[in-house]
Order: structure tokens, then C-alpha cells, then sequence
């Protein structure tokens, strides 16, 4: 049992010392002081919000381009729609009229028919009723 914890804390040590090293190393090898540091993450901040800034800009210009001509095709639609549908609105008039004058030249000639039949009807029949 003695041997295990030992084992752990000789673990834990070197964790310990490895540590401490690795931050010293990274002191000791830093090409930059961290004020330095500070100053160039912040140049580089700047740099990527006005850079974003600029992509934010140029994405509105584009999105307000696509609208407007999205609106202008829209109208464009819309007025072709409209002249179709005065087109269709007339060769519908035209339809019915000539659904008209055929109804009227088939009702005169069931009525010219029914005269017809009805002479010949009165023709064969005597003034008592009876046929001839």
C-alpha cells in the first residue's frame, strides 16, 4: 500500500514541476511582453470589427438590391397578370356573345319549326276536330 501512494504522489509531483516549467518556458520564450500582447490583440479586434463592419455594409447593399429588383419583378408579374386577365375577361365577352346569337338562331329556328308543324297539324285537321 505504501508503494501506490507513492506512486500517486510521485505523479501529482511531476504534474506539479511539469507545470511550473511549462510556465516558465512560456515566460522565458515569449517573443512578445504582455503589455505588448494586450496592445496587438486589441489592434487585431479593431481590425476584424471593422472588418465585419464592412462585410455588414456591403451585405445590406446586396440585400437591398435583391429586394428591390425581387419588387420590381413582382410588378413586372402583376402587371402581366392584369393583362391577362383583361385579355381573358374579353374572349370570355366575345364567348358569351356568340353563345348568344347561336342561342337566338336556334330559338327561331325551333320557332320557325314549331309554326311549321303546327300548319301542317292544321292542314290535315277538318273545323270539327277530326283529321281529313
Amino acid at each position: 500500500m505504501v508503494e501506490n501512494e507513492g506512486g500517486r504522489g510521485g505523479f501529482l509531483r511531476g504534474l506539479f514541476i511539469g507545470s511550473v516549467l511549462g510556465a516558465l518556458a512560456g515566460l522565458l520564450f515569449a517573443p512578445k511582453s504582455g503589455k505588448e500582447l494586450r496592445s496587438e490583440l486589441k489592434q487585431k479586434g479593431t481590425e476584424v470589427l471593422e472588418e465585419a463592419k464592412g462585410l455588414y455594409s456591403e451585405a445590406q447593399v446586396k440585400a437591398k438590391a435583391i429586394l428591390e429588383d425581387a419588387q420590381r419583378r413582382a410588378e413586372e408579374l402583376k402587371k402581366e397578370a392584369n393583362l391577362q386577365l383583361t385579355e381573358a375577361r374579353l374572349k370570355a365577352k366575345e364567348v358569351i356573345e356568340e353563345a348568344k346569337t347561336g342561342a337566338k338562331k336556334v330559338k327561331g329556328a325551333v320557332e320557325v319549326g314549331l309554326d311549321a308543324a303546327r300548319q301542317e297539324l292544321s292542314k290535315g285537321t277538318r273545323k270539327d276536330g277530326t283529321k281529313a
